[in-house]
């Protein structure tokens, strides 16, 4: 499967790109599926009935009108990760497939029809902002988003750096909405942190990159030549990224296997399977995950769980397990389009129900407390 395909989680880190959006895989695509839907012909005796005898002419727009019956197509297919794309925002996606990691460095979903903030990014503008994990988003530069795609808020929100962007935010647990003013940057944040706490090490991925391995890399070798006793991996508020360097995370803790399954609507499979790379720890692991735990990040969490390699403690994850590609349309326009589904090597379906933790292990834990729960949970069943 090609590098291009992308975990969907909608990054405002790297550009918001229509990745962006939890985070399925993203590819490109320029062809356009052959046509096989009879319907086709009802719409089209519609289409010729209005431009024949409709009354007002000065209305009969035929670009209008073909978007209209797009958006309406889409629409009805009730996915928020499947969007039509107007000219100018196709181009604004594919300059974020290219790489141009400009916005305010946070990650957005959606949950219960509305659409939040999964997380910011440690040290973006975000998070220096005061924008928190599970605030929703009611309004961008005074626009409402209500009825707005969660490509559509993405595309508004990302921008070319020191440009700002206004955020009408309601924080979790409040009852009125704050105004941030966020001045957008290019963000090159580093993935893995990580730590000795005690004889364990803690290592904490904020997201998948293309930097995320040999990011990894040093960190577990350090840990080893510290003579860790366990490790806990913190995937909390992680919400994707790129897949290939989902896979090669996995390789660091499983030295075979498959990692991830894709179904199409075809019922055929696809599988990416772990890639030896000579250094795969065995140390006794926790995996700490949240319900902002999301799509590249649910991928690893389940492929550990599968295999019993590691404990998975927290709270049930978020459930974006679906993959995403983007298709240019004649006129310029493009539909970006879920395509198929993400499944764990034991083939449990991660869109819409997440990754349960461990029987035991569900915690209403959060911040150190949870890590402290990790520890003593090492210490007590190493």
């Amino acid at each position: 499967m090609s590098k291009a395909i992308r975990i969907m989680v909608v990054t405002l880190l790297l550009g918001a790109s229509l990745a962006l959006s939890f985070g399925a895989g993203c590819a490109l695509d320029t062809s356009t599926p052959p046509n096989a839907d009879l319907g086709l012909d009802v719409v089209k005796e519609a289409w010729d009935i209005i431009f024949q005898d409709y009354v007002d002419k000065d209305k009969l727009d035929a670009s209008t009108l073909s978007q209209a019956a797009i958006i309406s197509m889409v629409e009805a297919l009730d996915d928020p990760y499947t969007s039509y794309l107007d000219t100018e925002n196709y181009q604004l996606a594919l300059s974020s497939l290219e790489g141009k990691f400009e916005g305010i460095g946070a990650y957005i979903g959606v949950e219960d029809e509305q659409q939040i903030i999964i997380a910011p990014i440690p040290g973006s503008p975000a998070a220096k902002a005061g924008i928190r994990a599970g605030d929703i988003i009611l309004e961008i530069n005074g626009e409402s988003t209500s009825g707005m795609s969660l490509t559509e808020i993405v595309l508004s929100i990302r921008g070319a750096r020191g440009t700002s962007v206004r955020l009408l935010i309601l924080h979790q647990d409040e009852t009125h909405p704050e105004e941030i003013e966020i001045v957008r940057a290019e963000i090159e944040l580093p993935s893995v942190y990580s730590e000795m706490r005690e004889d364990i090490g803690y290592i904490n991925i904020t997201y998948f990159s293309e930097r995320t391995s040999e990011e990894l890399s040093p960190v577990l070798q350090s840990i080893t030549q510290e003579a860790a006793t366990g490790i806990i991996l913190d995937l909390r508020s992680n919400s994707g990224g790129l897949l290939e360097a989902v896979v090669d995370v996995a390789g660091y803790f499983l030295t075979e296997g498959i990692v991830v399954k894709a179904v199409d609507n075809q019922g055929n499979y696809t599988s990416l399977t772990v890639k030896p790379n000579g250094v795969a720890t065995d140390l006794p692991l926790v995996v700490l995950v949240d319900s902002y735990t999301a799509s590249g990040s649910e991928v690893l969490a389940g492929a550990l769980q599968d295999y019993a390699r590691a404990t998975i403690a927290g709270t049930t994850t978020y459930g974006k397990g679906s993959i995403n590609i983007l298709r240019q349309l004649k006129d310029g326009s493009g539909l970006y389009i879920t395509t198929a589904y993400w499944l764990t090597p034991n083939e449990r379906l991660i869109e819409g129900k997440g990754i349960e933790p461990d029987p035991g292990c569900e915690l209403e834990l959060e911040g150190e407390d949870a890590i402290q729960w990790a520890i003593d949970y090492l210490k007590s069943n190493g």
